[in-house]
């Protein structure tokens, strides 16, 4: 995003709101939506949903992370990154009218535990 579009979020100044606490609520909310979202996904019960938003002066823009856990067997990543994407559209939807260029990229799993297939972690690239 522009680096004008990230101060106009700092500072609260976004003209729908508090831009990150919308778009971690949207996130946890996606979490728990998927498997009405994504064909073949089944629908799980989730003991853990959070979502980072985290300032990148750098890129310009926002990191958003999300956590999820399960107490069941099977994987959790289809929540996780539906949690992240959502909450990456919430963001550009609540600053498009600011910054329509605004680019949403990097989205993966980076790590995973438990399971059949036990710990995962992603290799840096």
């Amino acid at each position: 995003m522009k680096p004008e579009t990230l101060t106009l979020i700092r500072e609260g100044n976004a003209k729908k709101g508090d831009v990150i606490g919308t778009a971690r609520l949207a996130g946890i909310l996606a979490a728990k939506q998927t498997s009405n979202l994504i064909p073949l996904c089944h629908p799980l019960m989730l003991t853990k949903v959070s979502v980072d938003i985290s300032e990148d002066a750098a890129l310009p823009g926002l990191r958003v992370q999300a956590t999820v856990k399960l107490s069941g067997k099977t994987g959790v990543e289809m929540e996780a990154l539906t949690s992240v994407q959502v909450g990456l559209l919430t963001i550009y939807d609540m600053c498009k009218a600011a910054d329509r260029g605004m680019v949403m990229e990097g989205i993966r799993v980076l790590e995973k535990r438990g399971g059949k297939s036990g710990r995962w972690v992603a290799t840096a690239d």
